[in-house]
């Protein structure tokens, strides 16, 4: 991988990087990456990893990144193809799981930025990335219970938080089974229950 890595472009070798990184976290736990462990999965010297990035946290804030510019994209794209709030809310929480049944190392990351006592920049970066989230699903939700497709009952931020936490929990039990497809043979039954406990009976 070296000598296709140095011939790329600047910008080219900190996505690679970015891309490394992901395949690490699904193999191990994001905290045991060390610049050293990326830059012997690249086939380069950690002083070529230091060129592109100042420190390990750099790194990792790039990957925040690339994972909220990503599963953002995901979820808008999923959302504006359906013509009702209820359908959006449906294909926003298929596409997540897909991108992490595609990407399994992210929800380590995310879950061990979250899990950092101290501020850092990665982690203010997943927190800005469910509050982003969670603004559009409450959006969703208020926009459904207008429409009289959602319960006009259901308190929208608390359907939310519910949302993203069986989402949450999905991707823990998939984990711990340690069979990352299990999210996506769950996720449509699971979504069935959600869908019944929000819609308008009317």
């Amino acid at each position: 991988m070296t000598e296709f890595i140095k011939y790329l472009p600047a910008e080219k070798r900190r996505s690679v990087t970015v891309d490394t990184v992901i395949a690490l976290a699904a193999e191990q736990n994001p905290r045991d990456i060390t610049t050293a462990v990326i830059a012997k999965r690249m086939g380069m010297t950690q002083g070529s990893i230091f060129r592109h990035f100042p420190s390990k946290d750099a790194i990792f804030e790039a990957v925040m990144e690339w994972v909220a510019d990503r599963l953002m994209s995901r979820i808008e794209k999923a959302a504006q193809a359906q013509a009702s709030p209820l359908a959006a809310l449906e294909s926003m929480f298929m596409a997540h799981v897909d991108f992490v049944a595609e990407y399994p190392g992210i929800p380590r990351i995310l879950f061990g930025e979250l899990q950092h006592a101290q501020e850092t920049a990665p982690k203010r970066m997943a927190q800005t990335l469910i509050q982003q989230y969670r603004k559009k699903l409450h959006a969703l939700i208020e926009q459904g219970k207008s429409g009289g497709e959602i319960d006009g009952h259901i308190h929208a931020e608390t359907a939310a938080t519910l949302f993203i936490g069986i989402i949450q929990g999905l991707v823990m039990q998939s984990m711990l089974g340690g069979d990352v497809s299990r999210i996506r043979r769950d996720a449509p039954r699971v979504f069935a229950i959600f869908k019944r406990g929000i819609r308008s009976l009317s």
